[in-house]
């Protein structure tokens, strides 16, 4: 992630990062750490030793129930750090992700995703299918907490997350530097017909109603995913990961 996106101040959300794999890319990473706890030696453990001596963070040995404490009963497989979740950025960084790659924007925009787990699974494909940010609202939505840094598996370090006051005017700034605004709905087109190789914003919906009003408002495309079986919708993130590497496909058949 740019330098300028992560000196952005964090705002409203939870200080701490838990379990391995997300505490070894937020060094990795260079997320700004205060200080690590750990509870044992070891594998993965020694390698975020390793890496926050390299760094100058200070680790301090902890029980396990203070890790407990600390996770807010979330698994941290013997480590958390503190100082380093909720990192915001603004729509124009997002934007300039893809100016300085050389290609075509490419956003996930999340319509009141509330749990934290399909948020973080969100941004983590997000980052494995080469999207340039994730847009959420501030209100009725999850934020960059423990839980969203975790499940996303330190991806949450790499994708920049912008967290908007207004779900509706950020699309319309979008709209505004030529980002088209694909809904997802099952009255929408089917998404393999769809052409998706352009300026993509694509707006994942809440987990029980889908897309609100106002926001499908604002869409100007429709897309779906077939479904065959008796049950008539999918787990948000998942619904997400296929329409994204979707997105991935087409861009480099095009290319």
């Amino acid at each position: 992630m740019d330098k300028n996106i992560k000196d952005k101040k964090s705002e409203n959300a939870s200080d701490v990062i838990c379990g391995r794999n997300p505490v070894i890319e937020a060094l990795k990473s260079g997320t700004a750490l205060d200080i690590i706890y750990m509870d044992g030696n070891g594998g993965s453990l020694s390698v975020i030793r390793r890496l926050a001596k390299e760094k100058g963070i200070p680790v301090k040995d902890v029980r396990s129930e203070k890790l407990s404490k600390l996770s807010g009963g979330a698994s941290h497989q013997g480590v958390a750090a503190a100082g380093a979740c909720g990192e915001y950025v603004s729509i124009e960084d997002i934007l300039e992700v893809s100016e300085k790659k050389g290609t075509k924007p490419f956003i996930i925009i999340c319509d009141e995703i509330e749990d934290p787990h399909n948020l973080g699974a969100i941004i983590r494909t997000a980052e494995t299918s080469g999207a340039d940010g994730v847009i959420i609202p501030k209100r009725r939505s999850a934020g960059l907490n423990a839980t969203v840094f975790k499940t996303s598996a330190g991806a949450a370090s790499y994708v920049p997350v912008a967290r908007v006051s207004n779900l509706a005017a950020a699309i319309d700034k979008l709209k505004e530097k030529g980002v088209w605004i694909y809904g997802t709905d099952a009255a929408g087109s089917n998404y393999c017909e769809t052409d998706l190789t352009g300026s993509c914003g694509l707006v994942i919906g809440s987990e029980g109603f889908g897309i609100s009003r106002i926001i499908r408002e604002k869409c100007d495309f429709m897309i779906r995913l077939p479904m065959m079986g008796k049950i008539n919708s999918l787990n948000a993130s998942v619904a997400a990961g296929i329409f994204m590497y979707e997105i991935l496909r087409q861009r480099r058949k095009e290319n």
